[in-house]
């Protein structure tokens, strides 16, 4: 079955006058991602996000957005985008209900019983009569998102959504998007310059540094990178492997391309692991504790981008 791409980027840049702001990045969302664009501030995140929601225009390159690739198909694919990227326009004397009736009828959207599922679904329903200026900013942050869904998107962009919101905040809006893509299936294409943050929410990641896109990599493979292992090289890579099994009872451990060997158990024990190998007549060529936290990791991927 082929996979069913919502957003592919050809080569995309963004120049304005002398500062290139994106240059030739190329990422692929799939139907039913959570696509963590990460960045610090001014790397060209929101510019991505504004090219592929129509406010912007590129340079170069092209965008494809439900298999569309022709500039009048691309008007009409963006009409199934719902985006937040500035912060929404919200009405601070209404209730969250008359909200979403302004933009509604805005929208055109036909029928009012959108409006309640709406609010059901970003857990507002109970809001009754309350302004929206006595809201806290988590709940504001909700009926922006549900100002988005009104229109029933099959993609959806945030632009650092958590900005600005208390923990518990950040974990309600993270539960939301987490129900939204497994109940409705929607796509999720959200900005944040905080990779913890994405972390426990995104499937793939895409980490971009001064306009250039260093790294995409899934959820899977950042937790292979993160996880803390020892590094482990010797003479004889089949017979090493077979002495951690029999002489240090693990097979918490993985032979890689390069014939290392990842050992995920005895991080507090190298000097057993050392003696282990080196009684049973193996040279230990190498031997080092690996593993990131996601910041550091992070970090060594940016920092690496501006060393070069």
């Amino acid at each position: 079955m082929m996979s069913e791409y919502i957003l592919k980027t050809n080569n995309l840049s963004k120049q304005y006058k002398q500062h290139v702001a994106l240059k030739d990045i190329n990422i692929s969302i799939q139907k039913g991602e959570i696509y963590g664009f990460i960045g610090q501030n001014g790397v060209g995140k929101s510019t991505m996000l504004r090219l592929v929601t129509g406010l912007a225009f590129p340079t170069s390159g092209s965008i494809e957005l439900f298999h569309n690739a022709a500039s009048s198909e691309l008007t009409e694919a963006q009409k199934r985008i719902a985006a937040i990227i500035e912060q929404p326009a919200l009405f601070q004397n209404m209730t969250a209900y008359e909200n979403l009736e302004v933009h509604r009828l805005q929208k055109g959207i036909p029928g009012r019983e959108c409006i309640e599922k709406t609010l059901d679904l970003v857990g507002l329903e109970g809001t009754g009569k309350k302004k929206v200026r006595n809201f806290s900013l988590g709940m504001k942050q909700r009926l922006g998102l549900a100002v988005a869904l009104l229109s029933d998107p099959e993609f959806l962009i945030l632009d650092e959504p958590t900005n600005g919101l208390d923990p518990m905040g950040i974990v309600e809006l993270r539960e939301l998007i987490k129900r939204l893509n497994r109940e409705k299936g929607l796509t999720v294409l959200i900005s944040s310059h905080i990779l913890s943050e994405l972390h426990q929410l995104a499937t793939k990641f895409g980490i971009i540094h001064q306009g250039i896109l260093l790294e995409e990599l899934t959820a899977k493979e950042l937790d292979e990178k993160c996880k803390q292992h020892l590094q482990i090289k010797v003479d004889n890579t089949t017979r090493g492997a077979t002495i951690l099994e029999e002489k240090l009872a693990t097979t918490n451990f993985e032979v890689m391309p390069d014939g290392t060997i990842r050992l995920y158990s005895y991080l507090d024990d190298v000097r057993n692991v050392s003696k282990s190998l080196t009684d049973n007549g193996l040279i230990i060529e190498h031997l080092s504790q690996n593993g990131d936290s996601l910041e550091s990791y992070f970090s060594r991927i940016v920092g690496g981008a501006d060393n070069e």
